[in-house]
């Protein structure tokens, strides 16, 4: 999905009168393959991976950050990639431990870490547990053969199934499975087929989202035929059927959970809380009450010069939020995402306006259907998650 261009108004300034929940995203950016269809800040890893010394660098990098604190505990932790799974049990608690030693980490914080099937063994899932990890998102994809070689991964559907069994035994009981569908000649009957055996595997969590042709990737480079919109349409009527018949409730537009499981991370992006960034090309979001702005903040993308330049100034650079108009709009690029959406008090606090400043994009997106008429909440309709840029665009 694209992005509408954000418009920098000259209106009213913000203002924060409280601050909103905080996560930490740590960015290890190596992996075996790069995937023709990612667009994330990954890197082939050849020879043995310095994640002693990154994880260092990834500590130098929290502490110059903490000031942005502000002196709240985490909540979250997610550990993204890349493949963070090829880094080291030993580095992963040298990790935990040093940010434990850092900040204030809430004593129900979910940490997830990234895996993918053929980059993880057995050791490696306990040492992850015992190191502080309590939730896994494994990288599927699909469980096809046929298209997981055209995706470029580098597992096969039996060592999908394996590690997801792995991760049980060593005592994971929060699993999300990755899965994509629109792939090249698909159709319902073979989307639907891997949904069928990632539900058998009964994870609490199912990321299923449509292949997009990225900029910059291999896809966007030599495309593969990719399937139809009405094709397309059908996948997702039959997959949500069947996912909602199995107990997973879609609660964000491709995030489907058991009750209780939602994504607690994700939820914190989507509903515009702030979080840090550390790692080569890990980005931040940051409320900042005193200066009547919002900080986006990003760490230098190569890993080689992130090793030598972690936690320098020179390793980050900085853009303000400080308008209504663009902070609205940033909240509802991702708020209106969630199928909940958001209570309007919560877009008060956190884009640092009152409603009535949206008032009248609001009044038409409901005049076209797009937007709920409910006074006291943000919420898309049906019709306006099926057009959501359309719905931005009225914000803009």
């Amino acid at each position: 999905m694209s992005t509408p261009a954000l418009r920098l108004g000259h209106d009213a300034g913000l203002r924060f009168d409280s601050l909103p929940p905080l996560s930490l995203y740590v960015h290890l950016p190596w992996c075996v393959r790069k995937c023709p269809y990612c667009d994330f800040n990954s890197y082939e890893a050849r020879g043995a991976l310095p994640d002693i010394e990154y994880v260092d660098a990834l500590l130098r990098d929290l502490r110059a950050e903490l000031p942005l604190a502000q002196e709240r505990s985490i909540e979250t932790i997610f550990l993204g990639g890349g493949t963070p799974s090829l880094f080291s049990g030993a580095a992963i608690r040298r990790l935990l431990d040093g940010v434990r030693a850092s900040v204030a980490l809430s004593s129900k914080a979910e940490i997830t870490l990234e895996a993918n099937p053929g980059a993880v063994d057995a050791a490696s899932f306990a040492a992850f547990r015992e190191a502080g990890v309590n939730r896994l998102s494994i990288g599927i994809q699909s469980f096809r053969d046929e298209q997981l070689r055209a995706l470029g991964r580098v597992h096969d559907s039996s060592e999908a199934e394996t590690a997801v069994a792995t991760a049980r035994a060593a005592g994971f009981d929060n699993l999300n499975l990755d899965l994509m569908y629109g792939l090249s000649g698909d159709d319902a009957a073979g989307a639907v087929a891997d949904l069928e055996r990632a539900i058998a595997l009964t994870p609490t969590h199912v990321s299923w989202y449509q292949l997009t042709l990225e900029p910059n990737t291999a896809f966007e480079r030599r495309p593969p035929p990719l399937p139809d919109d009405d094709a397309v349409a059908r996948i997702e009527e039959q997959g949500r059927a069947l996912l909602a018949a199995h107990g997973y409730e879609r609660y964000e537009i491709s995030a489907y959970a058991q009750r209780g499981r939602r994504c607690v991370h994700n939820l914190n992006y989507w509903q515009f809380g702030d979080y840090l960034g550390i790692g080569a090309g890990a980005h931040g979001k940051l409320t900042l009450p005193a200066e009547a702005a919002i900080a986006r903040r990003a760490k230098t993308r190569n890993p080689r010069t992130y090793l030598q330049r972690a936690g320098a100034a020179a390793a980050t650079s900085e853009e303000r939020v400080a308008t209504r108009s663009q902070a609205a709009l940033e909240l509802l690029m991702n708020a209106l995402r969630v199928l909940d959406g958001m209570p309007i008090e919560t877009f008060e606090a956190r884009a640092g306006q009152p409603a009535a400043a949206i008032g009248p994009a609001r009044a038409e997106a409901a005049a076209r259907g797009w937007l709920g008429d409910e006074l006291d909440r943000l919420r898309a309709t049906p019709a306006g998650l099926e057009r959501l840029n359309k719905l931005l665009e009225l914000f803009a």
